[in-house]
This record gives C-alpha cells, sequence and structure tokens, in this order.
C-alpha cells in the first residue's frame, strides 16, 4: 500500500452515496411516504385501525344519531334526547362486549359458536309466534323486551353465521375435507338457507341480503370453485329476484334507483329526499344541527338515512371521513385475515369484515341512489341497539385475532409501563429503574415504536 510523505497511509475517500438516497433525504414528500410506509408495515398497524377507527365511527355515529334524531323525538312528544340516550346505553353495553371479545381466547371463541347459533335459531323463530314477535315497518322480525326496548334477532344471525361457520370450515380444514365441494357446502349451505327462510318469514331482505354476502365471503375464503361459486350465486340471484318480482314493495325500491323525482304518488320520496340532503351539504355542510331534511322531510332520518344528514351537516369533508374510517377498518380485517396461520381466525376475520364492508356499502349505496333501499343501518354508526350490539362483539373478535398475531405478540410484550418500577426488578429499598429514552430505543428492534 503506497504511503504518504509522513508515513500515514493515505485517507481514503467517502463512498459516494447513490443519488436516489440523497434525493430521498432532500425530497420531503418522498421522506414522508417513506416513513407513513414504515408505519403502515408495524406490527400492531391492524390492531390501532380497528380500535381507533370501530371507537370513531361509535362516537360520530352517536353525534349524529342526536342530531338527527331530536325533531323525530320533539315530535313523538319525547325528550329531545330520548333517541340518543338509548343509545349511548347501548354504545356502553356494547363497548363491554367489545372488550370481553377482545380479551377472550381463541379456543373460548369457538367455544361459543354452536350455542350462539342456537340461541339466534330459537330467537329468530320466536319471532313468528304470534304475541311474542312483533312488526315494524311493515316488518315482522322483533321482539318486545319490555317498555320501548326491542329486539332483532336476525342481527344476531350475522355474528352467528360467522363463528359457526368459521369454525366448521376451520375443523374440515383441518382433515383436509375442503377439497371435496360436498364438504364446502354440507351443512354450511343448507344452515344459512335455514337462516335466510327465517328472516324472509318477516319480510326482511336486507338483513338476508347481508347474511348471503356473508355466505359467500365464507366460500371465497375456503377457495370455492368458480363452478360452485357461481352455481350458488346464480340460485341466491333466481331466489331473489322471484322474491323482488312478487313484492309490489321491493320492486317499487328497485325502480327509484337513481330518481330524481318522487314520481306518482311519492313512490320514491325517501330516495329523492336523501339526495336532495347531500346535494344541499356543499364541501362542508351547513353545520352540525342545521339540517333541513331532518325536519319531517326524510324519512328514517336517524337511522338507515343518517348518512344523508351527515352529508347535509357535515358536507363532503364529513362523508369522505365516514368512508375513508370504513376503509381503513375494512383494510385492517383484510390484512389480520391475511397474516394468520390460523384457518378459523382467518374465516372469521373474513367474515366479519365482509360483514361489515357489505353493510355499509349498500347502505350508503342506497342514500347515494345507486342500490335499492334495502332498509339496513349504516355498521355502528346508525341508530339501533340491536345492530350495534352483535357489530361490536365482532370488532371486539378482530381485536383479538389482531392482537394475537405473532408479531403484535412481541411488540405488545416488549411495551413497558412508563413511569415506575421495572417488573421483577428491584425491592422495597432497591434502586428505581425508570424507563429511558435508551431502553425504548431498544424495543424499536422489531419495528415498532
Amino acid at each position: 500500500m503506497p504511503s504518504s510523505r509522513t508515513g500515514r497511509p493515505p485517507v481514503q475517500r467517502a463512498v459516494r452515496r447513490p443519488a436516489a438516497s440523497r434525493t430521498a433525504r432532500q425530497n420531503p414528500v418522498l421522506r414522508l411516504y417513506t416513513r407513513a410506509r414504515k408505519a403502515w408495515d408495524r406490527p400492531l398497524t391492524a390492531y390501532y385501525l380497528i380500535l381507533g377507527g370501530s371507537l370513531l365511527i361509535t362516537v360520530l355515529g352517536l353525534v349524529m344519531v342526536y342530531s338527527a334524531s331530536q325533531i323525530k323525538a320533539l315530535q313523538m312528544s319525547l325528550p329531545g334526547s330520548y333517541f340518543f340516550r338509548k343509545q349511548l346505553l347501548a354504545a356502553v353495553i356494547g363497548a363491554v362486549l367489545l372488550l370481553v371479545a377482545s380479551r377472550m381466547p381463541v379456543k373460548l371463541h369457538r367455544a361459543l359458536a354452536y350455542p350462539i347459533l342456537a340461541g339466534a335459531v330459537f330467537l329468530m323463530a320466536l319471532v313468528q309466534v304470534p304475541g311474542i314477535g312483533m312488526a315494524v315497518n311493515g316488518n315482522q322480525n322483533w321482539i318486545a323486551l319490555g317498555g320501548s326496548f326491542q329486539i332483532q334477532p336476525s342481527e344476531f344471525g350475522k355474528l352467528a353465521l360467522v363463528l359457526w361457520g368459521a369454525d366448521l370450515l376451520a375443523r374440515k380444514q383441518d382433515k383436509k375435507l375442503l377439497t371435496q365441494w360436498k364438504h364446502m357446502l354440507v351443512p354450511l349451505v343448507p344452515v344459512a338457507f335455514m337462516l335466510l327462510g327465517l328472516i324472509m318469514l318477516g319480510g326482511d331482505m336486507g338483513t338476508a341480503i347481508i347474511l348471503t354476502a356473508i355466505l359467500f365471503g365464507l366460500l371465497w375464503l375456503a377457495g370455492a370453485p368458480t363452478r360452485l361459486f357461481v352455481g350458488v350465486l346464480s340460485v341466491a340471484a333466481a331466489i331473489g329476484m322471484i322474491l323482488i318480482k312478487t313484492s309490489p314493495n321491493r320492486m317499487a325500491r328497485l325502480q327509484c334507483i337513481g330518481a330524481t323525482d318522487p314520481g306518482p304518488g311519492d313512490a320514491c320520496w325517501q330516495a329523492v329526499h336523501g339526495i336532495y340532503a347531500l346535494a344541499s351539504g356543499g364541501i362542508f355542510g351547513s353545520g352540525l344541527g342545521a339540517s333541513v331534511e331532518k325536519w319531517g322531510q326524510l324519512p328514517e332520518a336517524h337511522t338507515d338515512f343518517i348518512f344523508a344528514v351527515t352529508g347535509e351537516e357535515l358536507g363532503l369533508a364529513g362523508t369522505l371521513s365516514v368512508l375513508a374510517l370504513f376503509a381503513a377498518l375494512g383494510y385492517a380485517g383484510i390484512r389480520v385475515a391475511g397474516r394468520t396461520e390460523d384457518p378459523f381466525v382467518r374465516y372469521a376475520a373474513g367474515g366479519v369484515t365482509t360483514w361489515i364492508t357489505a353493510q355499509a356499502v349498500i347502505n350508503i349505496g342506497a342514500v347515494l341512489g345507486l342500490l335499492p333501499i334495502a332498509g339496513v343501518p349504516l355498521p355502528l354508526f346508525s341508530y339501533g341497539g340491536s345492530a350495534l350490539l352483535p357489530t361490536m362483539f365482532a370488532i371486539g373478535l378482530l381485536i383479538a385475532f389482531a392482537r394475537d398475531e405473532p408479531a403484535a405478540r412481541a411488540a405488545l410484550s416488549l411495551r413497558q409501563p412508563r413511569f415506575g418500577r421495572k417488573r421483577g426488578g428491584g425491592g422495597p429499598t432497591g434502586p428505581r429503574r425508570w424507563n429511558t429514552m435508551r431502553r425504548r430505543a431498544s424495543a424499536r428492534s422489531s419495528g415498532e415504536r
């Protein structure tokens, strides 16, 4: 090696960094994108999206239920906060169910599948018993609990199908039986059709559509061949068309798609006034509580058409925020289903994600005039305790599955209390070992802050 005149080795020149890295360091947009992508790939991203997204949707829903239901309550000679207080009570009970479901082990969820299915079938059959079941808006699908409280058993049928179907398919996959079409269909499809029959006895077409979407989601996750999938879809579509053709009310709803005028006999009154509410909101809305359509012009303003009131009062910004929250929730559910090795977790997470996403699409599509009005609430957002309770339990399922991922468990185990003694360290007179930035930095080796 040649040496310099002083006898010291020559100074090595610094290796030039690639131009791309310098560009990434100098470009703030690219640097922000890189940081966001790293944060998006962290182990607890799905956990935070599910927990934060569902809580934000629920809280915003409570605000909009209070705003949209005041006039309805006053028209019924009730306090203005009547519907809000009932929804708040349901949200508190649902939060307890969410917490319990998120802390339950997967084995216990599987053990509850058959009892929940049996209870849902019993209650759905009880709806048809005269003197017990009651009709609301022409649909016989409610049970009175006393006072002003009612329950809709078909909402719990969605949760029952998800848990029972996931457990069934997981056991058959463990036994290598899903390669045969008869094991893939039986008894999943017959039991689902039984639930659909009990729902359709009450005339609830909207809930039947959601249950059908859950069934197709489970079959798709199980790897159903295209011919089998198309065959079941064709049978379901044929039955649906017969049910629509034989009901003048359903035919009228189908004809109101894209309507801009109420039409003869005001057949499309609700659909058109939902569009009016959205159109008058503008970019940032008329202000919270300032809706005009909720003053008796828009039917079901606090239930099926609460998204229209949200667009009128919070504008395009508010509706896009709701859509973004549902999109984040759907992405997180797909991520949980795609990253797990447990077949039950994959089927259950996929079923819950299909349920919530399909119901949100059908509700919002009806408000926008793109789909027929199916009479289904917006999940976690619309008024209705019967819909809120099983949905929040299902969200608890997703949270439990997100926490159960190996990388998420490792990231959670590295966390220590910010203040206080370290677990197992020191005695009453021993020195305090506080969390320091140095220890916190060492916990980032797994990619989790």
